[in-house]
């Protein structure tokens, strides 16, 4: 039975052993890791350090006027990278995050593990997966988003029919759960928001979860693995969401970084490597 990981792994910016990470990848093929955004905040926010290991995204990072939403910027990437490093047993400064076209991130030349990026309120929460495809999604559960008509923008007639059957104060935190499960579907997908939330769904809480199509009926099979949990983060609340597209191609049992390249291709990277170092060094020593 395919499963869409253990429990999420608290992690901290110093001291974190990742030991956890690599072997629910090992077990599972897919690891959840949250942390806290005052945790991952960057301590010096123009510093070599975090340069280093935004790497390309340093640019964008100070093109971001508003200066908490840049702190979360740095502070979601800097989680991403080090939990991408642990699984790969590399160096976060040496891996380098690109962008589909709709926005969804990926490792390059790292296609042996998926990742996925969520963050609101204080909390982190990154996947990551051997097994195809990653999306992960949290929101506070206490947040108030079920009213009369929005559930028309964000619901199937099969899911409004769904809610309207529940008692009023189960109704909220059935569309929370709902609403991640889509965000979580839709970012596995590369879709994000592109791809209306009325036209896919999922079924009631307590029963194996599946994608529906809009009249309530069955829309995908056992390739999707899809899971909402609990999470408490720093005295809050969270739920969160994971669904895992599995390409049937078996899961990658050693993710190593190293053992995607052979030593001619993993010598000439070093090199390179290396060699940026060096010149990033001369410009900050400048």
């Amino acid at each position: 039975m395919k499963t869409a990981g253990g429990d999420p792994i608290a992690v901290t910016a110093d001291g974190t052993d990742w030991s956890g990470v690599r072997e629910d990848l090992r077990t599972h093929g897919t690891a959840l890791v949250h942390g806290r955004l005052a945790d991952w905040r960057p301590r010096d926010g123009e510093g070599p350090a975090l340069r280093a290991v935004l790497g390309r995204d340093w640019s964008r990072y100070l093109d971001i006027a508003h200066t908490d939403i840049r702190e979360r910027y740095a502070a979601s990437r800097r989680l991403l990278k080090h939990a991408a490093a642990a699984a790969l047993r590399a160096e976060a400064t040496d891996l380098e995050l690109a962008y589909g076209p709709t926005g969804r991130p990926y490792l390059r030349g790292c296609d042996q593990i998926d990742i996925s990026l969520s963050h609101t309120d204080d909390l982190l929460l990154v996947g990551l997966t051997t097994r195809g495809l990653v999306g992960v999604d949290a929101e506070r559960a206490d947040r108030r988003i079920y009213s009369r008509g929005l559930d028309r923008h964000i619901c199937t007639p099969a899911e409004r029919l769904m809610l309207s059957e529940l008692p009023e104060e189960g109704r909220n935190p059935s569309l929370v759960r709902l609403w991640t499960l889509k965000e979580a579907y839709s970012k596995a997908i590369g879709q994000g928001i592109q791809f209306r939330f009325t036209e896919f769904g999922f079924g009631p809480d307590g029963r194996p979860t599946q994608v529906h199509r809009p009249d309530g009926t069955v829309g995908a099979g056992d390739e999707w693995a899809l899971r909402t949990l609990a999470l408490a983060s720093g005295g809050t609340g969270f739920v969160v969401s994971v669904a895992v597209y599995d390409a049937g191609l078996g899961r990658t049992l050693d993710t190593e970084i190293t053992s995607m390249l052979d030593e001619e291709a993993a010598g000439a990277i070093q090199r390179a490597l290396e060699a940026e170092r060096a010149d990033w060094s001369q410009i900050l020593d400048d």
